[in-house]
């Protein structure tokens, strides 16, 4: 479990296939410190298990099911990545409750900036679309965020420059691929209504 609360911005020292699968080579200076194998870290938003670990480097082993659905298939020798510990039993939970389970990817549609926000646009793929409400929770690459519109097709967040100045949304431009995690209490609830629907008078 995390919260969408970004500790580091990693960097990808390579990621390739071998013999036994994909395995993604980040650096992460900040973390790496406090990581032992088979530890779980959020990458991209995206759960992961560490397979091994040496000095600041973290190496992951990544399913054919994660390539499909995240944007990690993406990412290119020296792309940046948003990074997350679990959280701990004693923690703060100041973002909302994040399963690192992402749903789709999504491309940016516009990011611009606004007064002294910014205003970034993503694509909203119909069969999810339930799952968003105004002023409703949502992970960006991992990064806990509150929608600001739902619109036909798209939905909006606003952007702190804190935001984007300590995450990888800092480069994040028009036509980039992003992690969605929408919120799991929407799936647990779309769930029950499906075994109790809601029964019409008369």
């Amino acid at each position: 479990m995390f919260t969408g609360l970004i500790e580091e911005v990693g960097t990808v020292l390579w990621i390739r296939a071998t013999e036994d699968g994909t395995q993604l080579q980040i650096a992460a200076p900040h973390i790496a410190t406090d990581i032992r194998t088979g530890e779980s870290v959020a990458v991209n938003g995206c759960c992961l298990t560490v397979s091994a670990y040496r000095g600041e480097q973290l190496t992951f082993d990544l399913l054919d099911e994660t390539l499909d659905r995240t944007n990690l298939k993406t990412l290119r020798r020296d792309s940046r990545v948003n990074l997350e510990r679990p959280l701990t039993a004693d923690g703060r939970l100041g973002g909302h409750f994040v399963q690192g389970h992402i749903d789709c990817a999504a491309q940016v549609l516009s990011f611009n900036e606004a007064g002294a926000d910014y205003r970034l646009e993503v694509e909203l793929p119909a069969e999810f679309s339930h799952y968003l409400a105004h002023k409703g929770s949502v992970s960006l690459n991992g990064i806990s965020l509150t929608v600001a519109e739902v619109l036909p097709e798209s939905f909006a967040t606003w952007i702190i420059p804190h935001t984007k100045r300590h995450t990888n949304l800092d480069t994040a431009q028009k036509g980039d691929w992003i992690n969605i995690e929408f919120d799991v209490l929407a799936k647990y609830l779309e769930r029950l209504l499906e075994r109790h629907p809601p029964q019409k008078d008369g």
